[in-house]
């Protein structure tokens, strides 16, 4: 398997970050951080720094499986404004790659329309971002084909483990949340 990819922007939400990070790392899923900053530590939204693996520049994309964008503000607003990881995801949307992104990112998926006639979800108040999206809060974390989306930091959780679900199937994100104590 190639690699899962979690991009950081200044003022990203830390809980979607490292929360999935941890649980794809759990599940033997590779799994590397990449700052759009230019700089490998980035500052999360409550001012925690990170320490990414390489920035955006310098990564060789080529062995992607995945993309997956925390949200947290302005985060979500840095990673929407990064020219090469929009055409990074258009170039994935093309080639029928899955993309996930949880809280305010799945705004970045809206803005750039791949989300039209795709059940969604994201953080209250964002909804406006996801044009043509079949917006739902029936639950916390939605899967339409090869998007997944969540609404916030609660759902980091149940987010990773429908990314592990993904790769590695239900027994494998049973066995991961069991390991972690998480309750359905």
């Amino acid at each position: 398997m190639g690699t899962v990819y979690v991009f950081l922007a200044e003022g990203f939400e830390e809980i979607e970050a490292i929360s999935v990070i941890d649980i794809l790392r759990r599940a033997g899923i590779n799994t590397k951080t990449i700052s759009i900053t230019g700089n490998k530590i980035v500052l999360g939204a409550h001012a925690i720094p990170v320490v990414s693996e390489n920035v955006f520049e310098e990564e060789n994309f080529a062995k992607a499986e995945m993309l997956i964008l925390p949200g947290g503000m302005p985060g979500a607003s840095g990673l929407d404004a990064h020219k090469g990881l929009r055409e990074l995801i258009l170039d994935f949307a093309k080639a029928n790659k899955p993309l996930a992104a949880i809280c305010a990112a799945p705004l970045v998926y809206g803005n750039l329309g791949l989300l039209k006639g795709k059940l969604a979800t994201c953080y209250p108040g964002f909804e406006k971002f996801l044009e043509g999206a079949l917006l739902t809060r029936e639950n916390a974390v939605v899967r339409d084909g090869l998007f997944i989306t969540a609404e916030g930091p609660a759902a980091a959780p149940a987010f990773a483990l429908e990314i592990v679900t993904f790769f590695a199937g239900k027994e494998k994100a049973n066995e991961i949340a069991k390991g972690m104590l998480v309750r359905n």
